[in-house]
């Protein structure tokens, strides 16, 4: 049986199997906010909930709907899945092209997961590669294109302090010589700390204010810790990499898959957005934004908001009382990956506050994410309700997806971008 057939009937059995397991469940509310009321957890056993939109690509001029007075434009297309974004100083843009490796199923659910991530376009051959985009005559598309840095395993985090450019491989922190308005960097990259690919293989990256520090991103192995507790050291938490020791530490933990990163100017203090638990219902648990706390600990595999999973062996060292609380509910499996703070007056009708890449649910009964978002920053902390900035990444019976938005950056015009890997595009959205 052919991959593309065995896709199909995997799509088609899971589509029945959403329809009776979900049988008159009725709307599910998006479980937002600071105080989410999080509906009780309902196990799916050893076969969850699998649905997931075929990759089609933007045809014949659609593009996203911006939000009113936004408008949107492709600043480069025809990119190899691109995930994450960097602006030097320049106005040079980095992407970096990267996918989810292709592992071994060794069951027939992970033919089926596999099959469906491949039919997503969200596992593949990753093209392992950054590329430079200039914007040279200032008219928000990028004509020069240069690949950047090549052959890295699955690059995601980028970031430039000074003369050195560092990147977040699957399997390495690494540093590269940088020189302003280089087109490409052939100097190998010094291994400053190493990674344990595979499972969430994102490794984000962002500096201390000072540039003395890296913080390093790294998710979990598995859902919940299914492979034992061990096989998670040093993962699912946000690394401190001291530059000048070499030295590293683990910052934060108990976050399933840390992806973006941002400073919160006003208060200084670090926040991410992290992807929770599958398997225990469309709104629970919400992925979530957070502030994150020197020596904090956010459940995970234990425990999420405080409510004990009861399908992981506890910790009695870690009960759930004396856990982090994320700050705000982004709804259930929304996949939020990208994350930039905006000032105000970034876009206009906008207040400062975080725009957010969601990449979109696959356990879940009704599609969620596959949009740009963005959450008001009111005295340091996020208010109100997510506003959207970019939607219609979907066909309307969800079958399809134009696109997955992923990275977001902040260019040096203040336009905002974000990584599209399935359109193969960097979207800029400014002011109408």
């Amino acid at each position: 049986m052919t991959e593309s057939i065995f896709a199909n009937i995997v799509a088609a059995i899971g589509a029945v199997a959403v329809a009776v397991r979900h049988r008159g469940d009725g709307p599910r509310p998006a479980v937002y906010g600071a105080a989410p009321v999080i509906p009780a957890p309902k196990a799916q056993g050893s076969i969850p909930t699998l649905k997931m939109p075929t990759a089609k690509g933007w045809e014949n001029g659609r593009t996203p709907t911006p939000a009113a007075g936004l408008k949107v434009n492709a600043f480069a297309t025809g990119l190899v899945h691109p995930r994450n974004i960097h602006v030097l100083p320049n106005g040079d843009v980095l992407v970096a092209e990267s996918m989810g490796e292709s592992g071994k199923p060794s069951s027939l659910f992970d033919h089926a997961m596999s099959s469906t991530m491949k039919r997503a376009r969200a596992s593949g051959t990753s093209p392992n590669r950054i590329t430079l985009l200039r914007d040279a005559d200032g008219d928000g598309i990028a004509e020069i294109r240069h690949p950047f840095i090549t052959g890295v395993r699955q690059p995601f985090g980028m970031v430039l302090i000074g003369d050195t450019l560092y990147v977040g491989a699957s399997d390495a922190v690494l540093a590269y010589p940088y020189e302003p308005g280089a087109t490409s960097i052939t100097a190998p990259g010094k291994k400053l700390m190493d990674l344990v690919p595979g499972g969430h293989w994102t490794r984000n990256l962002i500096a201390s204010k000072d540039g003395s520090k890296l913080y390093v991103a790294v998710g979990s192995l598995t859902n919940i810790g299914d492979a034992g507790i061990a096989a998670e050291t040093n993962r699912a938490c946000i690394h401190e990499l001291d530059l000048a020791s070499g030295q590293s530490r683990i910052f934060a933990g108990g976050l399933r898959n840390p992806v973006g990163m941002a400073w919160e100017p006003a208060s200084e203090t670090l926040w991410t957005v992290v992807n929770e638990r599958d398997g225990l219902g469309d709104e629970t648990p919400p992925d979530y934004l957070t502030s994150v706390r020197d020596g904090g600990f956010y459940g995970w595999p234990y425990s999420y908001w405080g409510v004990v999973d009861d399908r992981v062996p506890q910790d009695p060292a870690r009960p759930a009382a004396s856990q982090d609380h994320p700050d705000y509910a982004l709804g259930g499996h929304t996949a939020s990956l990208g994350l930039c703070f905006l000032p105000e007056g970034t876009l206009p009708g906008f207040p400062s506050g975080m725009a957010i890449g969601q990449h979109g649910s696959w356990n879940r009964s009704k599609l969620s994410g596959y949009k740009l978002t963005f959450v008001a920053f009111a005295n340091g902390k996020p208010t109100g309700t997510p506003r959207d900035l970019l939607t219609d990444f979907l066909s309307p019976d969800e079958k399809q997806s134009y696109g997955r938005p992923v990275g977001v950056a902040l260019a040096t015009d203040q336009s905002v971008l974000m990584a599209d890997d399935v359109g193969d595009v960097i979207w800029r959205v400014t002011g109408a």
